[in-house]
């Protein structure tokens, strides 16, 4: 089978690989979508040890099963999956937080993931797609049930319900454009997205209905936010964020961009900030972002963009080159 391989890096080539071995309690997918995350282009980078050359990345996908050894899910189902494999057995999995499972592995990281045309994985995994949602839509599923997984544990800590807070969504990357089109669902009305990329900052502004602004010119106004989201997780997003959150408020820090930083201690102290990191999701957040992305929470998601996995290479670099206007690259075997 073709599949895209992070070969070095800087550097993906298309190869031929074997086709995944069938074994108890999984199935084998027929890839029909899958999407190019921050994570991969982390690792693309050099910059992820735990990502290796020679590996299939690609953990955001959708496709169908082909062939299945577990007795309840049948050959034909249309799938997503939650790329996370957790032990199921520690406190964090029987809490229903497997997200933080400590004996947790990975698809497109421990083992093959879904640049390829087939891939297998645990049948524990498999998230069923409605009737009618398309694969390069259903694929968007992981990083929207990140963004849902983190406005939710962001509700909790709110003091005033979310369409009553002025928000700012740092990056338009997917988990910045998803996380202000749920918001917007909620009922939030003033939202203003940060981005320093002209082409996604002309994007956000066709799809997302709200103030955008290039903080590189146009900074946020400093204690001016009821609720913060950082989902780029640099240093410089990190301290504009907590420069732009009022006293009393929340940020959600969602990107890991890069590891450490300084942050104003002081101000967080002495504003009694609430500051929450949030690691992706469960698979019951997986369930319900792709229930709410077929109901329309995430709109139309029409500013996707979808390119061949032939075409993956490329994708990578124009990525890597601030040359994609799309949040989102979704990579199709067979094109």
């Amino acid at each position: 089978m073709k599949a895209l391989v992070y070969t070095q890096p800087n550097r993906m080539e298309i190869q031929e690989r074997p086709y995944p071995q069938l074994v108890a309690g999984e199935v084998i997918v027929k890839i029909e979508a899958a999407g190019v995350c921050g994570s991969d282009m982390h690792a693309y980078h050099g910059r992820d040890p735990r990502r290796k050359p020679g590996l299939v990345m690609g953990h955001e996908l959708a496709g169908t099963v082909v062939e299945s050894a577990d007795a309840r899910i049948d050959a034909g189902a249309r799938v997503t999956a939650n790329p996370l494999i957790t032990c199921g057995r520690c406190d964090h999995c029987l809490q229903g937080r497997g997200n933080l499972c400590t004996d947790r592995s990975m698809v497109g990281m421990t083992r093959p993931g879904a640049f390829a045309e087939f891939m297998s994985i645990p049948s524990s995994s498999l998230v069923e797609i409605p009737q009618g949602l398309a694969p390069a839509k259903a694929a968007v599923t992981e990083p929207a049930a990140t963004a849902l997984h983190a406005i939710n544990l962001s509700m909790r800590a709110l003091f005033r319900p979310v369409p009553e807070c002025k928000t700012l969504v740092i990056g338009g990357g997917a988990i910045g454009m998803l996380s202000a089109l749920l918001l917007r669902s909620y009922g939030c009305g003033d939202i203003t997205l940060a981005e320093t990329n002209a082409l996604r900052r002309e994007s956000a502004r066709l799809n997302l209905a709200c103030k955008v602004c290039d903080p590189t010119v146009d900074a946020p106004a400093d204690s001016a936010f009821d609720y913060v989201i950082d989902a780029v997780g640099a240093a410089p997003t990190r301290n504009m964020a907590i420069a732009s959150a009022k006293p009393g408020s929340v940020v959600m820090h969602i990107g890991l961009q890069s590891n450490s930083s300084e942050i104003d201690m002081r101000k967080l102290t002495l504003g009694e900030l609430t500051l929450l990191g949030c690691y992706t999701y469960s698979t019951i957040d997986m369930r319900a972002a792709i229930r709410a992305m077929h109901h329309g929470a995430f709109g139309t998601l029409d500013w996707i963009e979808t390119r061949g996995l032939s075409q993956g290479a490329q994708a990578f670099d124009d990525l890597d080159k601030g040359r994609a206007a799309s949040a989102k690259l979704i990579l199709q075997p067979g094109g």
